[in-house]
């Protein structure tokens, strides 16, 4: 009887295969006979899923971003705004082995965005969505009446994303530089500014 295979599945373990190569050997290196190997399938298999190299950096990038929107979705909220923003957050930051792979993995994706035009589309697919992310915290708040008053949204929001990014890129670079205890510090005082005492 012939085997099975879950096509979505395989498409992600390809996926996970491209990460590995990628995180270990960087991006100019990878390419789908290192990804077939990587995975343990001939080249002829890969390319059943996988036609070009592009399309699996795609794909690949496009799992990055909703295996993060599945564990934030995944999260438990309370009452507690405050409590949720830092959770959401949390799950950006790289403060542990699989978030910080994450990140690293990105800022290559992010790197690979300024020359390939359709990873830039995606790269600003993404950074809408966690701008949209942001924004509806930030208008939450001020619904809520939890905001200072002096509170602009937009400044805000863009305020918020920058200061995410920023720990992102200066973790994944230089992580000597900030610990994960750090990051959240920084994160703390900065709602402290937005909300109300």
């Amino acid at each position: 009887m012939p085997k099975i295979v879950d096509h979505q599945i395989r498409k992600e373990q390809l996926a996970e295969a491209a990460w590995k190569v990628i995180r270990r050997e960087g991006l100019d290196k990878l390419s789908v006979r290192r990804v077939a190997d990587e995975a343990g399938i001939s080249l002829g298999s890969l390319r059943h899923y996988f036609e070009t190299q592009a399309e699996l950096l795609t794909f690949s990038m496009r799992l990055l971003s909703k295996r993060v929107n599945e564990r934030i979705q995944q999260l438990t909220f309370t009452e507690d705004m405050r409590r949720n923003m830092e959770l959401v957050i949390a799950e950006l930051l790289p403060l542990d082995e699989e978030r910080t792979a994450e990140a690293e993995l990105w800022l290559v994706f992010a790197g690979k965005a300024i020359s390939d035009p359709a990873i830039r589309e995606l790269s600003l697919e993404v950074h809408d969505e966690l701008y949209a992310g942001f924004r509806s915290m930030i208008d939450s708040l001020i619904k809520l009446n939890l905001a200072k008053d002096e509170i602009d949204p937009e400044e805000e929001t863009k305020t918020l994303h920058a200061i995410v990014d920023g720990l992102v890129v200066h973790r994944v670079m230089v992580p000597e530089r900030i610990e994960a205890g750090e990051m959240q510090m920084v994160v703390s005082r900065h709602l402290d500014r937005i909300f109300k005492s």
